[in-house]
């Protein structure tokens, strides 16, 4: 038999699955795309087989990753499959492969190629991570909903969901990805992801226009506030830079101009 392209829904479980039925019929892989771009494949491949994702799949391959190389080993390439980085599926089913072939201490060999790659990865998003933490700015709207806007480099929402879940445990919140067009709301109890419509425009403009008037006066108060504090003197732009990239400045209230 030679190489097969496989095809997966582009979730975390839809891959888990698809690494089980490598292991399953013993498949060569030459290539792993997505169902939303089979379309493109198909005109280097004639063979594309479709996996099912399924839970008892995906649970199984779970579970032989953490019983290989632990919990941690586990999030890591799950940090890798939200990297949205290209090649990233084949990356993690040759690690996967890896872990599950040598067992000891296999995600700590940074000599193996794989194994860094990982390891790079795993660095920026989770610093990406980190940032999202601290750079998420809500806004109160009018029917009382704590709304934010976020455009992370990667797609990190899924990690920062229960820092913001216990931080905001007594509130109602969104918080939604500008760039991948999705969201996550927590009602009071339970986070659970939403989508937009296309015809809503989102952006900060609009959000601020449909803020409770306690939340613009908040806003106005607090961007002076900053102003009056950042003493020109002193102000070491580079440095400032480094911990506060320009790409979050639209989404922070003390860099938005009021009024503007």
């Amino acid at each position: 038999m030679g190489q097969q392209a496989l095809c997966y829904d582009g979730t975390w479980k839809g891959l888990l699955s698809l690494i089980f039925d490598v292991y399953a019929y013993k498949y060569s892989i030459s290539a792993i795309v997505t169902e939303n771009n089979a379309i493109q494949s198909l005109l280097f491949t004639s063979a594309l087989i479709h996996v099912v994702t399924e839970d008892i799949k995906s649970a199984r391959v779970t579970k032989g990753i953490i019983t290989s190389v632990g919990k941690k080993g586990y999030l890591e390439l799950y940090h890798v499959f939200l990297s949205e980085k290209e090649g990233r599926e084949l990356l993690i089913l040759r690690t996967v492969q890896y872990y599950l072939g040598v067992k000891e201490q296999a995600s700590k060999n940074y000599a193996h190629a794989d194994v860094l790659e990982v390891k790079k990865i795993v660095k920026s998003v989770s610093r990406e991570r980190h940032r999202m933490k601290a750079f998420i700015r809500f806004q109160l709207l009018k029917d009382g909903v704590y709304f934010a806007i976020a455009e992370p480099d990667f797609n990190v929402l899924p990690l920062i969901s229960k820092h913001f879940k216990d931080r905001y445990a007594d509130q109602k919140w969104i918080i939604y990805d500008v760039k991948r067009k999705y969201g996550l709301f927590y009602d009071g109890g339970e986070v659970q992801e939403i989508e937009f419509g296309t015809e809503n425009r989102l952006d900060q403009k609009s959000i601020s226009l449909a803020g409770h008037e306690s939340e613009i006066l908040y806003s106005t108060l607090w961007n002076q506030y900053f102003k009056s504090v950042n003493i020109r003197e002193r102000k070491n732009l580079k440095l400032h830079i480094q911990h506060v990239p320009k790409r979050y400045w639209k989404y922070l209230n003390e860099k938005i101009e009021m009024g503007g």
